[in-house]
């Protein structure tokens, strides 16, 4: 599903207007209808008290329409418009007007005015900004934010929270609705799903509102999330008539004196993704453990007891995984290079393979293109430097991958990798997935994806998926506290089944 940046929503909008010959009225009451719809369906028959805040544009628009048809349909409401401007859009004037026909006459808050009381009971509707913010709240009508915050009210935002920005994070923190639920129109928002700026929406869903399917299909976007109809394409089936060097042969390097799990969790789950072989390259001191723990997989050992020191490869394999526990020592470092420079086809480096990129850059251009690279924040700081925000964040990880022909997955909430200047956005995952060897199981499966022959993007895109539902499945069965790296390795095979399982009415638009 493509996310749309604010302009591109905009020209949806006048694209809509004009080939279905509609006034902008028409759209503004087909959105309203379908928040009417989505209420109506939850409170029917209850008597809560519905206070809708509104601004004096479309989004304030949007919520005069709604409240003349929770009116008609019998609902308590009270309507506040927050008179922020003298400047107001001709279709919110017509649908105030349309209210004041139905006997609803609002009131007008200022900057003079007390705020209005709100009860824990009470169900709040924010529509007083919407996607076209482009400057700070005034100082009361953020003070007025805070009371509804303050309210412990049922906050429901229309399209997306007031005083959030589409591109950049908000000018005052405090002054921004923290929705306990979004309704967001026809297509995801980016600031959905940024660590900071996410953190405003509870939960969100898309409401259909009826923009034209050829301006929604031949828009290119930057961003893309990643549901599971995104991901069945990218699934390659497998053959009657295969063998096990069908799908490849992985080779996991990493490890150190005490750190040897770490390759243990990353080759159990390459194996558990379908690579067809698994070699683990490990210090001499893991070769007993990794044996015994991953009876599967095949062990080579450096002539270093205690670490990596020189990685001497007697076959070339599909892939190779490392980084996973490998330390920083400068004969690893130094073993590191010379790999980089040998190895023709892709890599996936991760944790201190990618710490040793970061102090030694010059190492960067060695890096084989289509390489995947799966930084946390910590790590990604010192590849691409600090940045201000989450939005220059994503510009200099852009400029990273594009700068050195690398698939770039950046770990967090909704992992978003990035590839030749597009962006990915993952929907699975939990917060019990924050959990040592988590990070060492993804870099695994990715790795026996590419094995298997995934193209390597694709190759990121459907492990960071398979390994979010693994650790839902897991969270769904243990509890997020007791999920462990191991334990979301067992329910790999759980994650695919649900892949693959026969669509159903797909709820992909919740989140």
């Amino acid at each position: 599903m493509k996310i749309f940046s604010a302009q591109q929503i905009y020209n949806a909008d006048k694209f809509t207007i004009e080939k279905q010959q509609i006034a902008s009225d028409v759209l503004m009451e087909q959105a309203a209808t379908r928040l009417f719809e989505w209420i109506h369906a939850r409170l029917r028959g209850t008597t809560v008290q519905i206070q809708l805040f509104c601004g004096i544009g479309n989004n304030g628009g949007d919520g005069m329409v709604l409240a003349r048809l929770l009116h008609e349909h019998g609902y308590a409401i009270q309507v506040h418009v927050v008179n922020y401007s003298d400047k107001r859009s001709k279709d919110f004037l017509l649908n105030l007007e349309r209210l004041k026909e139905v006997k609803v006459w609002p009131d007008f808050i200022n900057d003079d005015s007390d705020l209005p009381e709100i009860s824990p009971n009470d169900i709040v509707v924010d529509a007083i900004f919407g996607i076209g913010l482009n400057r700070a709240p005034d100082a009361w009508v953020g003070n007025l934010i805070q009371h509804i915050n303050a309210s412990q009210a049922f906050v429901l935002a229309v399209d997306i929270p007031s005083g959030l920005p589409m591109d950049r994070n908000p000018w005052n923190p405090s002054h921004v609705i923290e929705a306990s639920y979004v309704l967001s129109f026809q297509v995801p928002k980016l600031v959905f799903f940024l660590p900071e700026t996410g953190i405003y929406i509870n939960q969100w869903e898309l409401l259909d509102i009826g923009l034209d399917v050829e301006i929604l299909e031949k828009t290119e976007t930057d961003f893309e999330l990643i549901g599971k109809s995104e991901i069945i394409p990218m699934y390659r089936p497998r053959l009657k008539f295969s063998h096990k060097g069908t799908y490849g042969h992985s080779m996991i390097i990493g490890g150190s004196y005490g750190k040897i799990g770490a390759v243990q969790l990353a080759s159990n789950a390459c194996l558990t993704t379908g690579s067809g072989l698994v070699t683990g390259y490990v210090p001499k001191c893991g070769y007993q453990s990794l044996q015994t723990a991953v009876p599967e997989v095949m062990v080579l050992t450096d002539e270093d007891e205690r670490n990596i020191s020189k990685i001497t490869l007697p076959f070339v394999p599909d892939v190779i995984g490392i980084g996973m526990g490998i330390g920083t020592e400068e004969k690893t470092v130094k073993a590191f290079g010379n790999l980089l420079k040998e190895m023709k086809g892709p890599m996936v480096i991760d944790a201190d393979g990618l710490n040793i990129l970061a102090k030694n850059p010059k190492m960067l251009k060695d890096i084989p293109e289509n390489s995947i690279l799966t930084p946390h924040p910590k790590e990604l700081e010192r590849l691409i430097g600090k940045w201000k925000d989450d939005f220059d964040k994503l510009e200099k990880a852009k400029t990273f991958s594009l700068d050195h022909n690398v698939v770039l997955v950046i770990k967090g909430a909704h992992t978003i990798t990035l590839y030749k200047g597009k962006g990915y956005v993952n929907t699975t995952g939990n917060p019990g997935m924050a959990t040592a060897g988590s990070g060492d199981v993804l870099t695994g499966m990715i790795t026996g994806l590419v094995a298997q022959g995934y193209e390597p993007v694709h190759a990121a895109i459907f492990g960071v998926y398979l390994h979010g539902i693994s650790g839902d499945i897991c969270a769904s069965q243990l509890g997020y506290e007791a999920v462990k790296a191991s334990e979301i390795i067992n329910r790999i095979g759980p994650g695919f089944m649900e892949i693959l399982s026969p669509p159903e009415v797909e709820d992909r638009e919740k989140t």
